[in-house]
């Protein structure tokens, strides 16, 4: 089980108009030990009482100096990133991982939690204290914080794998590495329904 009791802060940023030197997108574990992980997760059915509700998840923390969870995202991973003095992104290049999309619009680009706030909630962060619940919605050392097209992450929505995988064939295997990572390291269940897919999955990776 994770130890929740603070919220991950990166070393300090640079708050000038060119951004620091990026940082890798956290890599999820092996397909092997992805396996072992899978084999270790509870499977229970999903529970939404009390009701899930966006806002018991704080977001976007402030990282260093004026920026944020979003910001500090953007920086990681898009490629010659400028900002101005509040941190906003101003050009830069990126390529959304999950469909291969180019852009060089910041404002193209949602921050995607790869395990969605609402499956969270549904398998265990129910459970959670508020603290722990703005630590996971903002971690950025695990694979769970991703700069994707923002239409494809609207129609993700709160699905899991069971109702999305990247359309990008070739991403498909890291996306479930990277949920069955999050999942593990934030003790939280599966159904079995998830169980079966992520099974399928990572046999066919």
């Amino acid at each position: 089980m994770v130890a929740f009791s603070a919220i991950v802060v990166l070393s300090v940023l640079s708050t000038a108009s060119c951004a620091p030197t990026p940082r890798a997108l956290p890599t999820p574990v092996s397909v092997a030990t992805a396996k072992t992980y899978l084999s270790e997760l509870t499977v229970a059915v999903d529970s939404n009482v009390p009701a899930y509700a966006r806002d018991l998840f704080k977001t976007w923390d402030i990282i260093s100096g004026t920026c944020d969870t979003r910001e500090t995202v953007l920086k990681r991973d898009g490629t010659n990133v400028v900002t101005n003095t509040a941190c906003t992104a101003t050009s830069g290049n990126w390529v959304s991982p999950y469909d291969g999309v180019p852009t060089t619009l910041a404002s193209d680009l949602d921050i995607d939690h790869l395990v969605p706030l609402k499956e969270a909630w549904l398998s265990g962060a129910r459970n959670w204290t508020p603290a722990q619940r703005e630590a996971f919605a903002n971690d950025l050392t695990q694979p769970q914080l991703v700069a994707i097209t923002d239409n494809l992450n609207e129609s993700k929505g709160d699905t899991d794998v069971t109702g999305f995988v990247p359309p990008l064939a070739s991403y498909v295997c890291t996306y479930i590495r990277a949920w069955i990572t999050v999942k593990h390291y934030y003790d939280l269940t599966i159904d079995a329904a998830e169980k079966t897919a992520l099974t399928n999955y990572i046999d066919a990776c």
